[in-house]
């Protein structure tokens, strides 16, 4: 029998529940991954409330996406994995497991140096920030606001952004601004009068938006005159003020390897804010909705030796 961490119904953390599972030989094609650690995000506590369900949903559900482990098992038909390798990567859901079946085409090789905590939080941020700002096509002539810049997906969109040469503006609570500047970032508290502080900030008019935050940031993209085209939101209904929405689509495992050797060289942070063991699901869940969060909370589901 497997651990795996579950709802039965929607609701707050206190819903989940720690379930004993039997998990399938995987199919062709698929591979079986004995979890040691995995990220959580706040796509996974909004679909526990039943805020973003989908079409094919059922109780009881799976939680979390990201994951990191060791291969267990391969299907018929699998090349390029084998039982024992290291791997990261997303799955739909269900990765706060003691075993995960999944296509290997989400999966990538976790490098020896990169820290399994980071590993298991890195799949879902880092494929939706690389996927965002390469819909932009960033250059040095770009300054960029980037909402909640603190948070997992916005830390990563701050540093690719800078990477592509231009120049970002991060809103956050004053505690993340001396980490924001660290990464070369201008910091901006939210909240009222926002609006002049972003105009105060930049060096020139904005040219392109990340927002993981709402509409408080969509509005004021749109009253400091940046594109609706070029405004790229990953935290509201896009169709409601006509801006974009790239990111969170499927990992691949190019993307995914690429984001972890720029972690392994320094080019990349991810900080880690807090992990939690399985049995403190619900806790880990409860600091991540409380926001202000740095980086990720990262659930260690089997403590790597």
């Amino acid at each position: 029998m497997s651990r795996a961490v579950r709802f039965h119904e929607f609701g707050p953390a206190s819903v989940l529940r720690i379930d004993e599972v039997t998990v399938a030989e995987p199919s062709a094609g698929r591979v079986r991954v004995a979890v040691r650690t995995a990220g959580i995000n706040p796509a996974d506590y909004k679909r526990r409330e039943g805020l973003t369900t989908s079409a094919d949903f059922a109780f009881p559900a799976g939680v979390g996406r990201e994951l990191a482990g060791v291969v267990e098992a391969v299907g018929d038909g699998v090349s390029g994995f084998s039982v024992g390798d290291e791997v990261f990567g997303a799955v739909p859901d269900g990765s706060i497991a003691d075993l995960v079946v999944t296509n290997p085409a989400n999966l990538a090789r976790r490098p020896r140096e990169l820290d399994w905590a980071v590993a298991g939080g890195l799949a879902l941020v880092g494929q939706t920030a690389h996927d965002a700002v390469a819909s932009l096509h960033l250059t040095a002539d770009d300054t960029v606001l980037v909402s909640a810049a603190a948070g997992g997906v916005g830390t990563v969109i701050c540093q690719l952004a800078r990477l592509a040469g231009a120049t970002v503006i991060g809103t956050a609570g004053r505690a993340n601004h001396d980490f924001l500047r660290g990464l070369g970032v201008i910091p901006v508290l939210y909240g009222d009068g926002m609006d002049e502080r972003i105009r105060d900030a930049a060096p020139g008019r904005i040219t392109a938006v990340f927002d993981q935050q709402g509409r408080e940031t969509v509005e004021a993209a749109i009253r400091l005159g940046v594109p609706r085209e070029r405004i790229n939101t990953i935290a509201m209904d896009p169709h409601e003020l006509g801006v974009e929405r790239v990111g969170r689509g499927p990992a691949d495992a190019p993307t995914l390897a690429a984001l972890a050797a720029r972690v392994v060289d320094g080019s990349l942070v991810l900080p880690v804010a807090a992990t939690y063991p399985l049995d403190r699901v619900r806790q880990a869940f409860e600091q991540l909705e409380a926001g202000h969060v740095r980086g990720k909370v990262v659930i260690v589901v089997d403590e790597p030796v």
